[in-house]
């Protein structure tokens, strides 16, 4: 029984300790869209590592500074052609794009801890080009 014990102490403490991270493609293209992330939509628990791997060229990652994430994020540019990662310790919807493509659509959104508080910022974000009628397509989405 001591044994028992002993295992089930341990294993409950080492299973949370692993997280669920995430892999996120950068993409030129995906079914019938152009520059176009993998998953557009991710859901993390705070301390899970999102990382997005650079599979074409001319890509990055920039998370929206002004409504586009949750407050007390400092900010977050990815070189374009690097991979990149990003471990998220704040709550919240976290909206990105990758700066040379955002007018063609290739943006994307990280919720943290199920938090949705920061929704009504994020539908203040400007996005621009095929971004705006994605952006809205995908804010439904969240919204359930």
């Amino acid at each position: 029984m001591k044994k028992l014990f002993i295992f089930l102490v341990f294993f409950i403490s080492t299973n949370t300790a692993f997280t669920a991270d995430v892999t996120i493609e950068m993409l030129n293209k995906l079914d019938d869209r152009n520059m176009v992330f993998s998953s557009e939509i991710v859901k993390v628990d705070v301390g899970d590592t999102v990382f997005w791997v650079s599979t074409d060229k001319g890509h990055n990652v920039e998370f929206i500074s002004k409504n586009g994430v949750p407050d007390g994020v400092e900010k977050f540019k990815s070189k374009v052609n690097k991979d990149a990662e990003f471990t998220f310790t704040i709550p919240g919807i976290y909206a990105y794009w990758c700066t040379p493509h955002k007018s063609m659509g290739m943006i994307g959104f990280v919720i943290v801890g199920d938090d949705l508080s920061n929704l009504e910022s994020i539908k203040k974000v400007k996005f621009v080009g095929k971004s705006k009628k994605l952006a809205k397509s995908l804010i439904a989405e969240i919204e359930g």
